[in-house]
């Protein structure tokens, strides 16, 4: 078995250096050498550019289409907060700008819209069920913007280049308490969700060993005082054991929009 463990993160840039935490701890508790880098495409998985991999919802679903899936689940988080329930779910946040008229999301018909990735659940596909289970159709907004991220999407709003936004609650909450002044500039009018939250994923191929292993050291973290105190640094309370089935809630909402011909915002 290789010594060396490539792991990449495909989610927002600000949750970085805490999924670079647990990497280092992984490859500590293993004795691995362990990486982290900016994933640049899920086909990473299946050429073997990568072992593991902090992806989204969406995708996970996807390329769990294929024969054989390229991944497997090993964990996901719990984030801390009453809404999450203890359980590895988040939700997606509606913002506009601070004193925007808007209420509700329906309020946003005509007006202009950013989201962050077309593989993000929570800034895409959510916001495209939402409109399927409205009876809408592309033409709900008046302008549609990639942003990128969904930190340039948040800052997007906040200086009116764009009136809204659905931004993921965890990248939020890190986004205003990181940065005071945005916290004043935006407001959330409405919660999408919960979903499934985003997946810690292995590629299939690695040894069944090795991915129990990784299972294991990731839902122990939260036991260690150093890694409890970085994992809340991200709103994470600890990771647990999740199954393909709880991903069927991203799964029934895809298949919703395809079932409709929704597959694009704009």
């Amino acid at each position: 078995m290789s010594t060396q463990l490539r792991v990449a993160t495909f989610l927002a840039p600000n949750m970085f250096p805490v999924y670079e935490f647990i990497v280092e701890h992984i490859g500590l508790t293993l004795g691995l050498s362990a990486d982290l880098t900016v994933g640049t495409s899920f086909d990473q998985f299946a050429s073997g550019e990568l072992d593991a991999g902090f992806i989204c919802g969406l995708p996970y679903v996807q390329l769990a289409r294929l024969n054989p899936p390229p991944v497997e689940l090993l964990a996901a988080p719990v984030l801390t907060g009453e809404r999450y329930a203890g359980r590895p779910v988040y939700f997606s946040d509606v913002i506009v700008r601070r004193g925007d008229a808007a209420r509700r999301f329906h309020d946003l018909r005509g007006r202009s819209w950013a989201y962050n990735d077309p593989d993000s659940h929570s800034g895409y596909n959510l916001t495209r069920h939402t409109l399927v289970q409205m009876g809408e159709t592309r033409e709900f907004f008046g302008r549609v913007v990639a942003a990128g991220s969904h930190q340039r999407a948040l800052r997007m709003v906040a200086t009116g280049e764009v009136d809204a936004s659905a931004i993921d609650s965890q990248v939020l909450a890190v986004e205003l308490r990181d940065h005071p002044e945005l916290a004043d500039a935006v407001q959330v009018i409405e919660t999408l969700g919960p979903s499934t939250i985003q997946p810690l994923v292995a590629a299939k191929r690695l040894p069944a060993a090795l991915k129990s292993e990784l299972r294991e050291v990731v839902t122990a973290m939260h036991r260690d005082g150093l890694a409890r105190e970085m994992l809340a640094n991200g709103f994470v309370e600890r990771f647990v054991p999740v199954a393909d089935a709880d991903y069927d809630d991203i799964r029934r909402m895809l298949a919703a929009c395809e079932d409709r011909g929704f597959l694009s915002l704009h």
